[in-house]
């Protein structure tokens, strides 16, 4: 793993909230606004951004704890930017925390985890299940 970034470190992904990012169950599409699985996958895309610049070719990154505080809500074709800042670094673990704002208004804030592993780690950790 590369030690190229410290606590305070941030990155940055935008996402225009898409139909197939609304909330929609077995049972129907529920409203037209960004769902909080969406969110939460986007929120991740924004920390792993962190990883794929760590992690060497032997190595990936696998996500370890995800939070979502949903404060409020962005439609369909709004803009969201994510804003990630590593708060901490321990051995092989990085922890980000994040922030999503759409127009002006923050929308969500959170903790993302995820470890730097050996491929071949992980290759074997599946493998038993």
């Amino acid at each position: 793993m590369l030690s190229i970034f410290k606590p305070g470190d941030t990155k940055h992904f935008s996402r225009i909230v898409r139909p197939e990012d609304c909330a929609s169950f077995d049972s129907g599409n529920v409203h037209p606004v960004y769902a909080t699985f969406a969110l939460g996958r986007d929120a991740e895309w924004c920390c792993r951004l962190f990883v794929l610049e760590m992690k060497e070719e032997e190595e990936e990154g696998i996500g370890t704890r995800l939070t979502i505080e949903h404060l409020s809500p962005a439609l369909t074709g709004s803009q969201v930017d994510f804003t990630a800042t590593i708060t901490e670094i321990h051995h092989h673990e990085i922890t980000c925390s994040y922030e999503a704002v759409c127009n002006g208004r923050v929308i969500a804030t959170g903790i993302q985890v995820q470890k730097i592993l050996a491929k071949e780690k992980l290759n074997r950790l599946f493998a038993r299940f």
